[in-house]
């Protein structure tokens, strides 16, 4: 199964605060510890939103862009690790040792991914597995 760790947003990281140096450390064996596991496939920080921007839909024409940065800051996401593991247990087991990703008080976010097998078989499905496959062969 897949998973998505959000790292949710602070002030410093919305302010553009690079981590220190042993942050940067800390998150680094961290990370070596998960990619020696099998269970990392991906994962980075983020920008903040003052680099981003939202596109509001209304309908199936209207679209609307917004260029952060955004209020709320903790709604908004700072980073993410994508994890292979059993189950979400196994997850917030290995992530329960993430070092504080920010000098304050804060939380990550697990969610899991959809697969395809989580769907039943139908054209649309058919045509999303063909995208997969595409991506994968782009990756190597």
């Amino acid at each position: 199964m897949r998973f998505m760790v959000i790292v949710k947003a602070s002030k410093a990281s919305e302010a553009g605060e690079m981590p220190s140096e042993e942050m940067l450390a800390a998150m680094g064996s961290f990370n070596e510890e998960l990619v020696k596991a099998g269970m990392m496939v991906d994962g980075a920080g983020l920008q903040s939103s003052a680099k981003g921007a939202r596109i509001h839909f209304s309908g199936n024409k209207e679209r609307t862009v917004t260029r952060g940065p955004f209020p709320e800051t903790s709604q908004l996401v700072a980073g993410y690790w994508i994890i292979n593991a059993p189950s979400l247990d196994a997850v917030i087991e290995v992530m329960k040792r993430v070092p504080n990703p920010h000098d304050e008080a804060g939380h990550i976010e697990i969610r899991q991914f959809f697969e395809m097998e989580d769907f039943g078989e139908s054209p649309a499905v058919d045509q999303h597995k063909k995208v997969g496959e595409e991506l994968a062969k782009q990756r190597k």
